[in-house]
């Protein structure tokens, strides 16, 4: 028994000692493999950065394109000049048939057109071999780059599976299978607002001189690499070995997925972009969570970022198209604003000459009747004239600032406003204009845009106006309550705050701290008399009715005046 027990004892040491050298075994295999995948990883990244590299070139190339086709554009323009410089020279050789010691002008003209017909051929058939070059070199890099990419994951999962065995394979169907059910889950209960991401982050890597135009060319270039893949038979693939089934397996996926991605893809907004990139990423894991039962049909991962770059240049090209009428929109909103102060100041000088003119005539008719009356009259006379002489020069001193400020294109006042009625207290906008009367720009905005007037805290006359505007909406950037739309130009912040600011550049005005809000709090008071049942209602409907009805009046005697 004691050796059997003893032999037993043995055994299980031998079998502990073999677990252990195979664990160490299996972890070295492991970490080699880890070590490989990293290595694997870096390559890849490697060539991913040689592919942008490669789209970088394609890019280069196809502005070099651009320009030599502007380049054949003015050689052609130079072959018309030519061809007119000909017939002129034709018909200048008539004229001067007789002079025969003179060129043969012809022969010289015929001479210079057939040699800019040549070197616009020239300068086409360059063209074209650089273009053609240039897009076949393009084509072959980025194909390598993305077959040598492939092949490197491939063999990467290959390899983890040799490893892992199971365990892989268990790991990897867990996360297609979670994948799968909140793709589902998503269409179920809808994306709401999960997944939406702020446009400006789109635009951040872009340059600044980046326009519609040129995000208009890399959503075609974006188009054409889906086309290209597809061409290539780098979109999709499948494990069925027989080529018309596999061809049919590839079509089927490619189709339904394509259906579903052009579908989003007409639904673009400059708002949408999280959402429909998790639509397309939802599609693309349903797509291939249904083409599993087709020898594991697939869309690959490199042609669903080629087709997620469609979308993020879609925005891009619509949120640039909207910033670009935007500013359109508020330079007719400036010019207007410019036209309506050059009237006001061409009306205020009118005026002024007419106040001016009438004065004259008062002066010098009180002058008159100074040195005609009595030393009595004179006293009472005299101090008309100086009154008037008073008045002529206020006259002249308004008509000259009207002069000035219609001269100085800069000159204008900033304001700083609120409407707590409107947007809440600590909201102020701050702006500009350059009306002659700048209360009136105040009542225009708010007229009929908001339901309570604006409130003034401060008018601040400056030479150069924009620049100071610019400079505040700069120091409150971070406190704009449109963060999308700077020029909006209202801004959360105290009323102390910005009054300090302004003291900081040195600037005097005057000020007033608290908002009026008179229409606002007298509705508040409204509203509670009549809750509390001390105003009757009856009786303030009426009111409100014969305002209306008055105020209509006005308005049809107003449209009557300017018709007659």
């Amino acid at each position: 028994m004691e050796i059997l027990l003893i032999l037993l004892l043995v055994a299980a040491i031998a079998a502990g000692a073999w677990l252990f050298r195979e664990r160490v075994r299996l972890t070295s295999a492991l970490q080699s493999a880890a070590e490989e995948n990293a290595r694997r990883a870096a390559h890849l990244q490697q060539l991913e950065a040689a592919l942008q590299r490669a789209n970088a070139e394609w890019t280069r190339l196809a502005a070099r394109e651009q320009e030599l086709a502007s380049y054949q554009l003015q050689l052609q323009g130079a072959l018309h000049q030519a061809n007119a410089e000909w017939a002129r020279l034709a018909a200048r050789e008539k004229e001067l048939a007789r002079y025969q010691t003179i060129v043969d002008a012809g022969a010289e003209a015929a001479r210079v057109r057939a040699h800019a017909q040549s070197e616009c051929q020239r300068l086409r058939a360059e063209a074209e071999a650089i273009r053609d070059h240039a897009r076949s070199t393009t084509e072959a890099t980025i194909a390598h780059a993305h077959s040598e990419a492939a092949a490197i994951v491939a063999k990467a999962h290959q390899e983890a599976q040799a490893i892992a065995g199971e365990a892989y394979a268990a790991m990897q169907d867990a996360k297609r299978l979670e994948q799968t059910a909140q793709a589902m889950r998503n269409i179920i209960e809808g994306y709401g607002d999960r997944y939406v991401v702020p446009t400006v982050g789109l635009l951040d890597e872009l340059a600044d001189e980046l326009g519609f135009a040129e995000a208009g060319q890399r959503l075609k270039a974006a188009r054409q690499r889906t086309r290209d893949m597809i061409a290539q038979g780098g979109a999709a693939n499948c494990d069925y070995v027989e080529a018309n089934r596999r061809a049919t397996a590839i079509e089927f996926v490619l189709d339904a997925f394509n259906g579903k991605v052009d579908t989003i893809l007409a639904d673009v907004k400059e708002d949408n972009f999280g959402t429909l990139e998790r639509k397309i990423r939802d599609a693309f894991t349903l797509v291939n969570h249904n083409g599993r039962a087709f020898r594991d049909a697939r869309i690959e991962p490199d042609y669903l970022a080629a087709r997620l770059e469609e979308l993020r240049w879609a925005c891009v090209a619509l949120e640039l198209k909207n910033r670009e009428r935007e500013e359109q929109r508020a330079l007719k909103e400036r010019i207007r604003e410019e036209e309506r102060a050059q009237k006001e100041y061409e009306r205020a000088l009118k005026e002024a000459e007419k106040e001016q003119e009438m004065l004259r005539k008062a002066v010098e008719k009180a002058r008159r009747e100074v040195e005609k009356g009595t030393s009595e009259q004179k006293a009472r006379y005299e101090a008309q004239l100086r009154e008037l002489e008073e008045k002529l020069r206020q006259a002249e001193e308004k008509g000259q600032r009207a002069v000035s400020m219609a001269q100085q294109t800069k000159s204008g006042n900033v304001y700083v406003i609120s409407n707590v009625g409107s947007f809440g207290e600590h909201v102020y906008k701050i702006g500009l204009t350059r009306r002659l009367e700048p209360l009136d720009r105040v009542r225009e905005l708010g007229d009929a845009s908001v339901p309570f007037e604006f409130d003034v805290h401060a008018m601040i006359p400056h030479t150069d106006a924009p620049s100071l505007e610019h400079a505040l909406h700069k120091l409150f950037a971070r406190r704009q309550v449109n963060k999308v739309n700077p020029r909006k130009e209202f801004f959360r912040a105290s009323l102390e705050e910005i009054r300090a600011e302004i003291e900081k550049m040195g600037l005097q005005a005057s000020w007033t701290m608290a908002a009026a809000c008179r229409e606002y709090r007298e509705s508040l008071a409204i509203d509670q008399a009549l809750a509390t049942g001390s105003l009757d209602e009856r009786a303030w409907a009426a009111k409100q009715e014969e305002s209306e009805r008055t105020s209509g009046s006005r308005h049809e005697m107003m449209a009557e005046a300017l018709a007659e």
